[in-house]
């Protein structure tokens, strides 16, 4: 007989994903176990992609892990670490961070009595994002103690309204991690079955390649459904991003990146703005935006934008001679963007050091809100190491 052990969970969504998380102290200590655990836990792998037995959704937005617990650097509140859950094979992906699921650490790190917040006001977290070892600043509001959840602060991408959580995307102009690891800010990059085509190779909040969406032969302003059963396209842009990753040192092959490396570096195309009918029927006009730009996630494109992604459009919109700046007209240190489900404004501190380029801060706001609070149901045998 199959049993089955509760393990304290919180369910919830930050930004435009939504995310199991734990507790470091909440999961086995066992690095092996602890994955098997998640993997279990979201439901993969699933050969249907439904992850109908367990908590995923079927999508990269909705397939996700996060692990938080007191922060081993001295001047942060809390380490966080992100997992990558692939749906239909048994791999996480450890290599990047999720930023929409960022917004949500703050709020889940003061419910957990891990940060003690302000009776009022504006809590300031600080978390270090272990996976690319980055600090953040999450300002969360709080009254009488708690986590303000409610409020009018309106997301594209997210149904309701809800409180605003300010991050900041920190980075120390002395890191030794090169922001344009070729050197280059346009590389030319050779695809097998593609051709040579120009990126701008970028490492700010994830890894990234972007191209322009004539690369693709798109436009900048398609959706979801024009993209993501479109099979010939979908390897193009896999071939793109693993050969990206190759000649960005991120994996040994373009064979390793697709297998074993899913999650970053992340393909994004722009375009100049072009109007367009968003997934939730609002329209998006040309006039107020200043860019048009979509990202691929875990395979498919994504239905909004990963909150690393806009980190890495907006570092690359304020350099001169990137892809964005030169799709922009020039270098802008604030822009917003047409994403599939409306627009988002960011804005960006950089520095030149020597031939290359750091970005100081990026800012952008999200919300974050909690779905459920309890226990997931582990199978004995997973726990102990085997299968189930």
């Amino acid at each position: 007989m199959t049993m089955q052990t509760p393990i304290p969970a919180v369910y919830m969504r930050g930004g435009t994903s939504k995310g199991v998380f734990f507790r470091d102290d909440w999961l086995p200590g066992d690095p092996a176990v602890r994955e098997q655990v998640l993997l279990r836990v979201v439901g993969s792998p699933d050969p249907y992609g439904q992850q109908i037995d367990g908590m995923g959704g079927g999508t990269s937005s909705t397939t996700k892990a996060v692990i938080v617990g007191p922060s081993l650097q001295p001047d942060c509140d809390v380490d966080y670490t992100f997992g990558a859950v692939a749906i239909g094979t048994p791999v996480i992906d450890w290599s990047g961070n999720c930023g929409n699921l960022t917004s949500a650490v703050g709020p889940f790190a003061i419910a957990q009595g891990l940060v003690t917040p302000p009776q009022n006001g504006i809590a300031t977290v600080r978390i270090w994002q272990t996976n690319i070892r980055a600090k953040i600043i999450a300002h969360v509001p709080v009254q009488d103690g708690r986590v303000v959840e409610g409020g009018d602060f309106v997301l594209d991408g997210v149904s309701f309204p809800a409180a605003e959580i300010q991050l900041e995307f920190l980075q120390d102009p002395g890191q030794s991690d090169a922001m344009f690891p070729t050197g280059q800010l346009i590389e030319m990059l050779e695809v097998p079955g593609v051709g040579t085509i120009e990126a701008t190779l970028i490492t700010a909040g994830n890894p990234a390649i972007i191209v322009q969406a004539a690369t693709l032969g798109l436009t900048g302003a398609e959706l979801q459904a024009d993209i993501n059963g479109n099979a010939d396209l979908l390897a193009r842009a896999e071939a793109i991003r693993a050969h990206g990753a190759v000649r960005m040192g991120l994996s040994a092959s373009a064979t390793d990146a697709t297998a074993l490396r899913p999650h970053t570096p992340k393909l994004a195309f722009v375009a100049p703005p072009r109007s367009y009918v968003a997934s939730s029927g609002q329209r998006v006009a040309a006039e107020d935006i200043h860019l048009n730009a979509r990202i691929f996630s875990m395979g498919k494109l994504h239905h909004a934008m990963t909150g690393t992604g806009a980190v890495g459009l907006a570092a690359a919109a304020a350099i001169p001679g990137t892809m964005v700046s030169e799709t922009l007209g020039g270098p802008r240190m604030q822009m917003r963007f047409g994403h599939p489900s409306g627009s988002l404004l960011v804005g960006a501190q950089t520095v030149r050091q020597g031939n290359d380029w750091a970005v100081t801060s990026v800012t952008m706001s999200r919300s974050a809100r909690r779905l459920m609070e309890g226990a997931v149901l582990v199978p004995d045998a997973i726990l102990r190491g085997g299968a189930a």
